[in-house]
């Protein structure tokens, strides 16, 4: 039978809050532990997990859940478990566990050898069920599941008793181990807790703690065909590890009272339940379901798709888990569900990369510009700053020449007012090497589209300053063209046009809502050659264009890379789009 577990006998030494603990910024749930440790509840111990289901990837709302467990346990010196709640083979997949291992540990957390499943208690569950049968407070029932649901009431109407609620205790043990036996098909019975058919909480009006089901189990293989409800594994779970704070988000508030329950009927370890917030983001959804039919439908190219909330998605993308982790702060906790703006998530990753990101040059749309008064068969190595914001990584060389690649939207044969980058007689100043003047174009004589342009340059601007003080307006970025690297490089924008797409009042469904820009993908890129040794994961601002990471995808003889954020917050140009479809 369950005997206390070491983990509750050893803990941790006695933790008391002090002054600067004190002065940290907080939170309620954070209060609530300091709390506890001023009058030495559970012994001054911190221990809390985060319990994943197997079903799926991670997300970004799940960075929210597992940035607060991990972070509380090790403000306090304490611990936190990684436990997957994989109690509905029928949806679960060895795939989802080891995606969930690796997405917890990019974040940057260790659950050091307190991996665990709820499987590894299967038995004990199994036990505690028989112990609430022998008690009286549970019972087999016979209904099918939509006569459940009809038997359960409404929010306004008490529910009706199950014509097998008063079973013998006999019968129900019997019925019960005969479950476990496989003698009965799905959906046949189910073993419920007898607690209250007329509580207002649904929650407690016979909930199910177990169903049959005959299906090979990722872990256990065919040995169980009757597995516990979540809300039945849940507490006891955190029973057996000793845990003292049972964080989850709040749609589980109403489920707290049949948590406590169970464990008072069996009289075990009682951890507290402590409800917050669940993340919500603009221009995203972030339901399974949903995500599933993205995957599915091929809306997306996988789970791992960087337009994705998912965190092997963010990662791909670029995003970085110091920024993650920057943003799951400034969101914040509290006991009321709103929604945050995507643009403060890009921000985040924005600032972090700003920090940490090489500067390299790189032109997506190339137009090709000669320098006609430049040597012809010269090159020059000039010295190019790799982060202005961290000195310590020094500088580069990058070659110029006289053909050269730059933006074609650096260029405006009949330039607008207020723009002043090149155009002809016009003079601009090259990142890092010369002023050049516009003196000719080319144009393709059947579209009439600027396919060359013609310059001169001043040799004595060499650094990008004139020695006789005169001053341009702009400066453009370029890439030396006998020097160039290939690349396709696929710019990434929001999967979704609406702010709330997943909100239907309007009586459309999620994915009407898709942006049909949220990927574009150029394939004729030109970049400086310093980016030949760059490998999957490495990330970099390419000046005046955003910040991009090098795709997965990328082979030798092909470079790929992925926009992760632009330069600036892209949120009016979004909501302009969005009203603009509806």
């Amino acid at each position: 039978m369950y005997s206390r577990p070491a983990i509750l006998e050893v803990g941790l030494s006695s933790t008391s809050p002090d002054a600067s603990q004190a002065d940290k910024p907080s939170h309620f749930i954070r209060e609530i532990i300091l709390e506890d440790l001023r009058t030495n509840r559970f012994g001054g111990r911190v221990h809390t997990r985060f319990p994943p289901e197997p079903n799926g990837y991670l997300h970004i709302g799940h960075a929210k859940s597992i940035c607060l467990n991990f972070g509380l346990a090790a403000e306090f010196g304490g611990k936190c478990n990684l436990r997957f709640d994989d109690t509905n083979p029928c949806k679960e997949e060895v795939e989802y566990v080891e995606s969930i291992i690796e997405d917890v540990r990019w974040l940057g957390f260790d659950w050091e050898d307190r991996l665990y499943y709820a499987s590894d208690y299967f038995e004990q569950l199994y036990e505690w069920a028989i112990q609430l049968i022998k008690a009286g407070k549970a019972y087999v029932c016979d209904l099918s599941p939509e006569e459940i649901r009809q038997y359960r009431g409404t929010l306004t109407e008490p529910g009706r008793n199950s014509p097998w609620r008063d079973r013998s205790v006999e019968e129900n043990l019997d019925l019960f181990q005969r479950m476990r036996a496989g003698e009965f098909p799905d959906g046949s019975r189910t073993l419920r807790a007898k607690i209250d058919m007329a509580s207002p909480n649904l929650n407690l009006r016979d909930p199910v703690m177990y169903r049959i089901l005959h299906a090979t189990h990722h872990r256990t293989g065919d040995k169980w065909c009757i597995y516990p409800m979540y809300d039945f594994a849940h507490g006891q779970c955190d029973s057996i590890e000793g845990i003292t704070h049972s964080v989850c988000t709040l749609e589980f508030e109403d489920h707290r009272p049949l948590y406590d329950w169970y464990l008072d009927q069996l009289g075990i370890y009682h951890p507290q339940q402590i409800e917050f917030d669940r993340l919500n983001l603009t221009y995203t959804v972030l339901s399974k379901r949903k995500l599933l039919t993205l995957v599915q439908k091929g809306y997306v190219r996988g789970w791992d798709d960087p337009r994705m909330p998912t965190l092997s998605g963010l990662r791909r993308r670029g995003y970085t888990p110091e920024g993650i982790r920057a943003f799951c702060s400034r969101v914040g906790v509290s006991k009321t569900n709103g929604i945050v703006e995507l643009s403060l998530l890009e921000h985040c990753i924005r600032e972090d990369l700003n920090k940490r990101a090489q500067r390299v040059m790189a032109v997506l749309r190339p137009l090709r510009v000669v320098i006609d008064n430049y040597p012809e068969g010269q090159t020059e190595e000039l010295d190019a700053v790799n982060n202005p914001e961290d000195p310590s990584m020094g500088t580069r060389k990058v070659p110029f020449s006289r053909v050269l690649y730059i933006e074609r939207e650096d260029f405006r044969e009949d330039p607008p007012k207020h723009y002043y980058r090149l155009a002809p007689g016009r003079e601009v100043r090259l990142r890092y090497a010369y002023f050049i003047r516009c003196t000719g174009v080319v144009k393709d004589p059947a579209t009439g589209e600027v396919v060359e342009l013609h310059c001169s340059y001043d040799p004595a601007t060499r650094g990008g300053n004139a020695p006789d003080g005169r001053k341009v307006k702009s400066t453009i970025h370029w890439v030396s063209a006998a020097h160039a690297i290939p690349a396709e490089v696929r710019l990434y924008d929001n999967l979704f046009l609406k702010p709330n797409p997943a909100d239907e009042s309007e009586g459309k469904d999620f994915t009407e809502y898709l942006n049909p820009e949220s990927l574009v993908v150029l394939e004729d890129c030109k970049l400086e050659p310093s980016l030949r040794t760059a490998k999957p994961g490495d990330r970099f601002q390419f000046e005046r264009l955003g910040y991009f990471c090098v795709d997965p995808d990328t082979a030798p003889g092909r470079l790929v890379f992925n926009r992760t954020v632009q330069l600036r917050d892209t949120l009016a140009k979004i909501e302009k789009a969005g009203k603009e479809n509806g």
